[in-house]
């Protein structure tokens, strides 16, 4: 189990943190608006209504102590910068911080962020994604030109095993697992075969993957 403290209680630190709690992991949520305070305080570990700008109330609620700190203020973007500089300057191990624009994710990189997401970008393309070839159900983005992609099995890749498809040396991608129904078959082996309405986990080439997706829409 793994402490979290999620700072910024709007739509997304909201969800990052309920999701983490359902994942078995405690989650500290901080905010100055009470009723958001108030909406989560159920849901998850801790919610703490408070002015997290101030350095005395980060240090008061033991930041440098969690494992991950998540900021996810939403439309202040000095307030953003300035709760993710006072975190490096305590020692946090690791940070999280959502960004509004490349403007701002520059400026949190050049702070030490570790990892910084743009939110409502990166929906914006698994909707659009999703709208242009429905065979992609989901993906993790690795690189700009490299993802994890989960997709529908084609016609042509049914009652064939993997090592009978050969999808590493046609198409450069590697099968990670496959879905049936409900359960997964992770590191499946060459001599696994695909069936009807199964689902492949998939890493590659983004542009060949969604190519090959697009292929079952015609």
């Amino acid at each position: 189990m793994k402490q979290f403290i999620v700072l910024g209680l709007g739509r997304f630190g909201s969800a990052v943190a309920t999701t983490l709690v359902e994942l078995g992991h405690e989650v500290l949520g901080v905010d100055n608006d009470e009723e958001r305070v108030d909406d989560l305080k159920d849901k998850i570990t801790q919610a703490v209504q408070a002015d997290i700008t101030e350095e005395r109330v980060l240090k008061e609620l033991g930041v440098k102590n969690f494992d991950a700190a998540i900021v996810s203020i939403g439309t202040d973007l000095e307030a953003s910068i300035l709760v993710t500089m006072m975190l490096k300057e305590m020692g946090l191990k690791y940070i999280i911080a959502k960004a509004q624009n490349n403007l701002h994710a520059k400026v949190l990189k050049k702070i030490g962020v570790d990892k910084v997401v743009f939110p409502e970008r990166d929906m914006g393309a698994r909707i659009a994604r999703r709208l242009i070839t429905p065979n992609i159900k989901d993906y993790v983005e690795l690189e700009p030109d490299y993802n994890i992609m989960e997709i529908e099995a084609l016609p042509e890749f049914i009652d064939n095993s993997l090592s009978e498809l050969d999808l590493r040396n046609k198409y450069g991608i590697n099968v990670l697992a496959i879905k049936r129904d409900n359960s997964f078959n992770i590191s499946p082996q060459a001599k696994d075969v695909i069936k009807k309405d199964d689902f492949l986990i998939v890493i590659g080439e983004t542009k060949i993957i969604t190519k090959l997706a697009g292929k079952s829409d015609k």
